[in-house]
Order: C-alpha cells, then sequence, then structure tokens
C-alpha cells in the first residue's frame, strides 16, 4: 500500500477537537487533537480502501482576513 500525505484542517468547537481531510472529504472528532487527528487517519484509510483518489500536486494552505460590511463601518465609524 501507498503512503500518500493529505491536509488536515484542526478547530475546537466547544470542549471538541474537529479534524477534517479536504482532500478525502472526511472529518472526524476527538476530544484531543491527537485523538482528533487519529479518527481522521482511521477514517481517511477506511474511505480509501474503497474508493481511489487521483494523484494531485501538493497543496499549499495560506491565510487570508476578510471584514464584512459590518465590521468596516465599525471601523469607520471612529473618524466622525
Amino acid at each position: 500500500m501507498k503512503t500518500r500525505s493529505f491536509t488536515v484542517i484542526l478547530h475546537k468547537e466547544d470542549d471538541i477537537y474537529i479534524a477534517e481531510c479536504p482532500e478525502v472529504g472526511t472529518v472526524d472528532q476527538g476530544e484531543t487533537i491527537e485523538l482528533a487527528i487519529a479518527g481522521l487517519k482511521e477514517a481517511a484509510r477506511l474511505y480509501l480502501e474503497e474508493f481511489s483518489l487521483p494523484e494531485t500536486s501538493p497543496r499549499f494552505i495560506t491565510n487570508i482576513e476578510v471584514f464584512s460590511h459590518h465590521e468596516q463601518a465599525d471601523q469607520t465609524s471612529n473618524f466622525v
């Protein structure tokens, strides 16, 4: 079996960590980051046993800042 690398996106909701793999489409959760990732790895492995994915080029992750109209209105109101 070939080893492949995938992206993991983590976030916390209340007391649970959510881990998702956008390339495969799997999601899992855990009380710790480690448990969430371990569950995600197992979910991705089981998915890939049934469904194949095409080879893809590496993914690059970055952040962007987006201000909503409401936030901009709050910021500009200080100039009045």
